[in-house]
């Protein structure tokens, strides 16, 4: 049985308003990790109230002084990195080279919202007056409603937060109720680290409590990373009220174009690790595998092989590619997903959706096993399977022919717009796909996975707009002015027009 942790409100420690409460668990083998106070209306309220009596006094301080907070965090992130790491696996099942760059993730993100902290701001501008100045001056929007998920559980936090907090706004963060652990320690860092009562507030709960912050008059600013059926009642939502911003970054029906030109190496590479990596529960994972038909043979026979071999079991044990989905009610959703494959149009060609019982580690029969799924389908047919998004390890294999353009076509013919990558030798191939693919990242012989922090994340079309991570964060927490200064004691317009004021008299 797990320990008993509470909410983090104005500078304490307390749990709440309700008695209810919610346990997370270990999703490889059902162990009870902790138990956590379930976040109501009235805990929103308080924590929200908070941050606004605290974001006066924090936006008055320098943008470096801020950031002071932050290196405290990124020394205890470096610091602590192995046991995180563990932490990480042990309660969103991601295999442990991925639960220890999760925290890698995270330092690298605050390392550059603090290091930020020093770098020039704004712009200045020419104006055609030679007398006046002008530049662009960024200003703090107030409370920050951070709301994150679970894959990610202490690198997206982060994206969240760092650069929120350097900017001057104050926070109140609902994590994900399936890694609450994780929350709970990314906080215990920003009470090591001294932070100000009521600068940053936890809220653990379920879609109700994020629900609340949403709604919060005080709650200048929803920053979202997760589903896009959330995600775009989210941004509904904001929408309604005038001077509120919602920036939220959702999920993708992602795919890797292989031409005729690809490097097969590189290509089989690229694919297994991005459909397979965290169990394919990325928002960037990809789903659809659109390949030439003058090489897509001999790509399915060595993709299948490795499909049907990788190896699924302990996420801490080093010698895992895969570990579990994250909860029994998602295992149910993939599994669905699958049968469906199987009911439409489509060509199975592996099936591990329920796993031999010698694949399964001794001690984790409660977990929630599924191995990878890759089936064939007619890229042109209107099926489900290859239009909505599954996050789990379900892979279309879509055979084209043609050139290039039909690869690019065919990418496009989504609703979401994420991520994506081109395998090609061939530049004038991957010139073309980077110029026409509708996506917010894309790779050029790589997995469409493993971005970086110093560069903006986030789709277009249905995945959202990318804000509410690194630098584009900027964006949405901060408001811009363009600013004029006159430096004559005369008064002179641009475009030419007149200054002089005339009376009835003249």
């Amino acid at each position: 049985m797990g320990n008993e942790y509470e909410q983090y409100i104005d500078g304490q420690w307390t749990a709440g308003e309700s008695t209810e409460t919610f346990t997370s668990e270990n999703p490889a083998t059902g162990e009870d990790l902790g138990t956590f106070y379930h976040g109501t209306e009235a805990d929103v309220e308080r924590a929200v109230d908070a941050a606004a009596e605290a974001y006066e006094d924090w936006r008055a301080l320098s943008r470096i002084d801020r950031a002071e907070y932050l290196w405290d965090v990124y020394h205890e992130l470096r610091d602590r990195h192995e046991e995180l790491g563990e932490i990480v696996s042990m309660e969103c099942g991601k295999e442990i080279s991925e639960g220890k760059a999760d925290v890698t993730e995270a330092w690298h993100m605050v390392e550059w919202a603090a290091g930020d902290a020093r770098h020039p701001q704004g712009d200045v501008v020419p104006s055609e007056v030679a007398s006046k100045d002008a530049y662009m001056r960024r200003k703090p929007r107030g409370v920050v409603g951070c709301i994150t998920p679970w894959n990610f559980p202490v690198a997206i936090p982060f994206w969240h937060m760092a650069v929120t907090l350097v900017e001057g706004n104050t926070v109140v963060w609902k994590p994900a109720e399936q890694t609450p652990w994780c929350a709970q320690i990314v906080a215990e860092m920003m009470v090591d680290a001294g932070i100000p009562d009521g600068v940053f507030n936890l809220i653990q709960g379920y879609g109700d409590t994020g629900a609340a912050i949403v709604d919060h008059d005080d709650v200048n600013t929803v920053l979202f990373t997760g589903s896009a059926e959330v995600g775009q009642g989210i941004a509904s939502e904001v929408a309604q009220y005038p001077g509120k911003r919602a920036a939220c970054e959702m999920g993708g029906k992602n795919a890797i174009v292989i031409t005729e030109k690809a490097d097969l190496d590189t290509a089989v590479h690229s694919a297994v690790m991005s459909s397979f990596k965290t169990t394919g529960q990325r928002c960037v994972s990809s789903e659809r595998l659109i390949v030439h038909a003058d090489i897509y043979d001999e790509f399915k026979e060595r993709f299948v092989s490795l499909a049907e071999d990788v190896a699924v079991g302990d996420p801490l044990d080093e010698d895992t590619f895969m570990g579990p989905l994250i909860e029994a009610e998602h295992h149910e959703k993939v599994r669905e997903y699958n049968e469906l494959a199987h009911s439409e149009d489509t060509t199975v060609l592996v099936d591990r959706t329920d796993l031999d019982d010698g694949e399964i580690p001794d001690g984790h029969e409660e977990g929630h096993w599924v191995g990878p799924f890759v089936y064939e389908a007619d890229p042109d047919a209107d099926l489900r399977c290859t239009s909505e998004e599954v996050f789990g390890p379900h892979v279309a294999l879509l055979k084209y022919d043609g050139d290039i353009e039909r690869g690019v076509e065919l990418q496009n013919d989504t609703e979401y717009g994420l991520a994506g990558a081109v395998i090609s030798e061939d530049y004038r191939q991957i010139n073309y796909y980077r110029d026409h693919a509708e996506v917010g990242l894309a790779y050029g012989n790589l997995p469409c996975i493993g971005a970086e922090v110093q560069l903006p994340f986030g789709g277009v079309k249905k995945s959202g707009n990318g804000f509410p991570s690194a630098r584009e964060i900027i964006e949405a927490v901060t408001d811009r002015t363009a600013w004029t200064l006159n430096n004559s004691r005369d008064i002179e317009m641009a475009q030419g027009l007149s200054a002089d004021i005339t009376t009835k008299e003249d």
